[in-house]
């Protein structure tokens, strides 16, 4: 191989790593500017907490501002004395587990909903719902997907 031919052979694999590199700071800046974005919401999040402070009722759902839109926050079950601070629909979630008195599947409390299993996704929302009551500490959720309540 003569010297021109590495010469071209090196730029082009130069050429090859430099819009590897390119797209990978591509990714890098997405991801950076979705953090800002979510840095600040929570610092919104923060705020509105701040301002509503002890005036608010612990024991009424609340409210707050998520990307220009109002929405009712799920409390950590630690942070209030009983149901009555969570949202109306998850107040009924949890009923219908504790009803059950065991382990219950998504499918069985959208069934007790009214929600048609049948039809694809439809189930998806009030699985992110339960997920959220179990990351919130309301249920426990078991690594086969069901959920019970906690003690």
């Amino acid at each position: 191989m003569s010297s021109v031919e590495k010469i071209a052979a090196r730029r082009a694999e130069l050429d090859g790593l430099a819009e590897a590199l390119a797209k990978q700071l591509a990714e890098v800046d997405a991801e950076r500017e979705e953090l800002a974005v979510a840095e600040r919401v929570l610092r919104r999040l923060y705020e509105q907490e701040a301002e509503e402070g002890a005036g608010r009722n612990a024991s009424a759902p609340q409210r707050v501002e998520v990307a220009g839109r109002s929405v009712l926050k799920v409390p950590h079950r630690r942070e209030v004395p009983d149901t009555s601070a969570l949202p109306g629909d998850y107040q009924r979630m949890l009923e219908i587990v504790k009803a059950a008195g065991g382990l219950v599947m998504v499918k069985e409390v959208g069934a007790e909903l009214g929600i048609d299993a049948t039809v694809p996704g439809r189930l998806e929302p009030l699985r992110g719902k339960l997920s959220k009551l179990a990351d919130r500490g309301w249920l426990h959720k078991l690594p086969n997907g069901t959920y019970c309540t906690r003690p």
